[in-house]
């Protein structure tokens, strides 16, 4: 054997184990971060139908309600059914949030307009999902077309439709890019209400990333991105909200943004630029989806009452 092979039988002896230890360290981290942010943080609900009739009086009509998805996983929402053949409107909590976080719309919605409302849990939210893992926007939107499928099953007690074919969907955040999804795939969809709207699913996993890691940084979100990619399977795509925005057949549209300090201002604003249409715009708002259970009675109804307008006016 020549010195030039030994040579390199010993440095790749030398740091063969290096680099094993590197690759494990990188594949572990990966794996933590992966696992974290697919599982996002939950809590008890903040408010359910039963405990809100304690406070308000009357029993609210709202019904715990289950469907399944287009994949076979199951999905789960409450519902209040309003007038017959009228429109219904679906509305998606943000990442790590729930359906507690929009009881109040959901009942000021019904009560305002005699729609159908339903608000549901996207995967891995809430208490002891049926789907324990959230994807960050890969199949959200396809959730919400079976729930509109769900919708459409609904029937009255004298076996009329329950609702529309027009539906209108309210999101924000992650909600609000699976609203967006959910438009490209069902042209029904003829008013959305978006909040806070990320730039891609990108755009999410390095929030939560960087909420999960405790830190900003760059090496962590990268590998969040590639890791989800492989958990996945593929079904991982970046879609931007732009190019989802372009696919759309003109639905009316309602976008809502807080300050400059919102991390989600500069994408919603820039969003709107991107419907072939011309869209109703509210900036600097007090508060937003993101942050409704810290707003007060006063801010809560400043904020809800344009979005139940917006859908009173688009989908009669």
């Amino acid at each position: 054997m020549s010195s030039q092979s030994k040579l390199i039988r010993r440095v790749t002896k030398a740091f063969l184990p290096i680099v094993l230890v590197l690759f494990i360290a990188v594949a572990a981290v990966t794996v933590w971060i992966v696992q974290g942010i697919t599982k996002p943080p939950r809590a008890a609900y903040l408010v359910t139908p039963q405990t809100f009739s304690r406070v308000t009086g009357p029993m609210l009509k709202a019904n715990d309600v289950t469907w399944t998805n287009h994949d076979g996983t199951r999905a789960r929402g409450w519902l209040i059914r309003g007038a017959e053949g009228a429109p219904p409107v679906i509305l998606l909590h943000r990442y790590g949030a729930d359906r507690s976080w929009l009881l109040n719309l959901a009942v000021k919605l019904n009560e305002s307009t005699n729609f159908t409302v339903l608000w549901p849990d996207l995967r891995g939210h809430g208490e002891d999902p049926p789907v324990n893992r959230t994807l960050l926007g890969a199949v959200d939107g396809d959730d919400v077309t079976a729930a509109i499928d769900y919708l459409h099953t609904l029937k009255t007690p004298d076996g009329k439709p329950q609702v529309s074919r027009i539906v209108g969907v309210y999101g924000a955040e992650l909600g609000a890019y699976a609203a967006l999804d959910a438009a490209k795939r069902y042209p029904e969809i003829r008013a959305l209400a978006l909040d806070s709207v990320p730039g891609s699913p990108d755009d999410l996993v390095r929030a939560a990333t960087s909420g999960h890691a405790g830190m900003n940084n760059i090496l962590l979100q990268k590998l969040a991105g590639w890791g989800l990619k492989i958990y996945s399977l593929g079904k991982y795509q970046s879609t931007t909200s732009c190019d989802l925005a372009r696919s759309l057949h003109d639905p009316k549209v309602l976008l809502l943004t807080g300050g400059t300090k919102d991390p989600w201002r500069a994408s919603t604003v820039e969003l709107a630029k991107c419907f072939s249409a011309p869209v109703e715009i509210r900036m600097d708002l007090p508060v937003t989806g993101v942050s409704l259970p810290s707003a007060t009675g006063e801010q809560e109804e400043a904020y809800d009452r344009p979005v139940i307008e917006f859908f009173n006016k688009a989908l009669r």
